[in-house]
């Protein structure tokens, strides 16, 4: 009796499964079409807000601060003197409105044009507020530039990797040494007017058993130049033989 009952739901399920009808897929697409570009929207509250706090710090700091510009992202910079690098640097970690803690990143930007060629960049970041700051100052190949890792721990490794790509010497570094290349390196390679292939080569020579470093010396004898077009190596794109020209009152000739 309970196989008859099961045989008896199933077809009853099969009935019912027929009298389905399956439903059209339907595409929804967007009646309107994207016009605007996928960039950040500007915040005017917010472009207010970061000029009036440069302001309020260049009024409290004005033997240091020389500009403050709200750049086209939303980002407050400060251009300062490079004697005020300390104080602007603690002010903005201590100030109650400020609190500008993290040191997030420590760069250079050679521009060889300028009479003070380097520009150090020092970008901060408040986690009380949310916000980031970028401090700018100014050196020479000879002048220093105060280090702020009494400021700043993190600013140890950062300072080393400027002096090693730059040449830009940080006063006061507990270790200033380089960081990147190896030893014995001659020049800094982040510079404008350092030239691609170096001044040494390293290798390792058998004779002596260690790494040498050498002048570097570019041979010639085993380059091979090609000038060549590549595309004459298909003959699809040979260029068809001349025909030669018939004068005036000459025939083609039929074989």
């Amino acid at each position: 009796m309970m196989l008859a009952g099961v045989r008896a739901a199933q077809r009853a399920l099969l009935r019912g499964a027929s009298t389905i009808r399956a439903l059209p897929q339907v595409r929804c697409e967007g009646s309107t079409t994207e016009t605007k570009p996928t960039v950040r929207p500007a915040d005017t509250v917010l472009t207010n807000q970061l000029t009036a706090f440069g302001e309020y710090i260049a009024e409290i700091l004005p033997k240091y601060v020389q500009q403050v510009q709200v750049t086209c992202y939303g980002e407050l910079e400060i251009m300062i003197h490079p004697d005020g690098v300390i104080p602007v640097l603690i002010f903005l970690r201590d100030h109650t409105n400020a609190q500008f803690k993290s040191l997030a990143d420590l760069t250079a930007v050679d521009i060889p044009t300028r009479q003070n060629r380097f520009e150090i960049i020092y970008n901060l970041l408040s986690l009380q507020y949310n916000s980031r700051i970028r401090v700018k100052t100014y050196a020479d190949e000879l002048t220093p530039i105060d280090s702020i890792v009494s400021v700043h721990k993190a600013a140890n490794w950062y300072e080393r990797e400027v002096w090693d790509m730059y040449g830009v010497f940080f006063a006061n570094h507990p270790d200033l040494r380089r960081i990147l290349t190896d030893y014995g390196f001659e020049g800094h390679p982040f510079r404008k007017d350092f030239p691609l292939s170096g001044y040494v080569e390293v290798r390792y020579d058998d004779e002596v058993k260690r790494v040498v470093a050498e002048p570097v010396q570019l041979s010639q004898e085993f380059r091979k130049f090609d000038l060549s077009s590549p595309w004459e190596a298909f003959p699809a794109y040979r260029e068809a033989p001349e025909s030669p020209k018939l004068e005036a009152g000459e025939t083609k000739e039929t074989k």
